[in-house]
């Protein structure tokens, strides 16, 4: 064996049994972890603090005490233990990525555009254990309550790493027998004579955006009902409740099936929401992180999708 390669393997090993001796207390603590003899442990202590040329460890009848040497040591070695065992792990999953995963979806993109796809996932990565929820609610990533958050909007300062899935614009949507009941709209101004849905959330502004020869202008908008997601808004349109704003994947089905109408496209100012898996990076990135944002990536944007070293957490709808 190559002589570097046995002393590399000896090292560890002085790094773990180091380690568990100061963890353990004592000598004999640590032998009966490491199912050695008091003495063996003793020796290999002394052969490590031989190698070094200094003392690591204070020894007394009662107790061990760490020198400075010793806790700088005791520090390196945790750490190198450490990133050994992030290494194997990452080489391990790579061949089958396993563990649980958190996932966080806004609730109309997440039932609509996310849960459809799941299945796919778990019959491709069977030892990956899903753990999805759909929420309007935004979760703290950095904080670990979500491995994985798909967001709408620009993305707040933060050290996140944000990976673009797609983008959504926006419609303007009634029922048809809303509009044979009411009339329907031919220019922004019209609007004043509905019954406008809009949302709950306190970012949301009681005005609707429109472009008319190449100038951008807002419209304030008044209903008789809000709502704290676009699915709903959708919902209470094709009811035939009012007139609704909102993402266009949530009505998408309802307006290739007639039950609902888009309305002023020549007005729409053509605003874009993209929308990103926010996570943790890094070099220890899971590799169940990994293969998922890689799949929602795929199956959501297609391909040319990029790495967007975004900062961030956004609002959803």
């Amino acid at each position: 064996m190559d002589a570097r390669l046995a002393g590399g393997s000896d090292r560890a090993r002085a790094l773990a049994l180091f380690a568990t001796v100061v963890e353990a207390g004592s000598f004999s603590a640590a032998a009966r972890t490491l199912a050695l003899t008091p003495s063996a442990v003793a020796r290999a202590v002394d052969r490590i603090e031989a190698r070094l040329g200094v003392r690591l460890l204070l020894r007394s009848t009662r107790a061990l005490t760490l020198t400075a040497e010793g806790q700088a040591y005791l520090l390196a070695a945790r750490r190198i233990l450490a990133d050994l065992d992030d290494a194997e792990q990452q080489i391990a999953d790579q061949g089958s990525p396993r563990g649980r995963l958190r996932v966080s979806a806004a609730l109309s993109h997440g039932r609509l555009c996310v849960v459809p796809l799941l299945g796919d996932f778990a019959r491709a990565y069977p030892h990956i254990l899903i753990d999805i929820a759909l929420t309007d609610t935004l979760v703290d990533v950095a904080a670990g309550q979500a491995d994985v958050a798909v967001r709408f909007g620009p993305l707040a300062d933060s050290a996140l790493t944000a990976r673009k899935l797609g983008q959504s614009g926006r419609v303007i949507v009634a029922a048809p027998d809303y509009l044979a009941r009411h009339g329907t709209p031919v220019v922004p101004e019209d609007l004043h004579a509905h019954n406008c849905l809009n949302f709950s959330f306190r970012r949301a502004e009681p005005t609707w955006p429109f472009r008319r020869d190449g100038r951008d202008f807002t419209l304030c908008v008044e209903g008789g009902i809000v709502a704290n997601n676009g699915e709903t808004l959708g919902q209470l349109a094709a009811a035939g409740v009012g007139v609704a704003r909102v993402g266009r994947f949530s009505v998408e089905g309802e307006i290739a099936e007639g039950r609902l109408v888009s309305l002023l496209e020549d007005y729409n100012p053509g605003d874009i929401e993209l929308i990103h898996a926010v996570f943790v990076g890094g070099a220890h990135l899971p590799a169940r992180v990994r293969v998922f944002v890689d799949f929602l990536a795929e199956r959501l944007a297609g391909s040319g999708v990029e790495m967007l070293k975004k900062n961030g957490a956004a609002g959803e709808d």
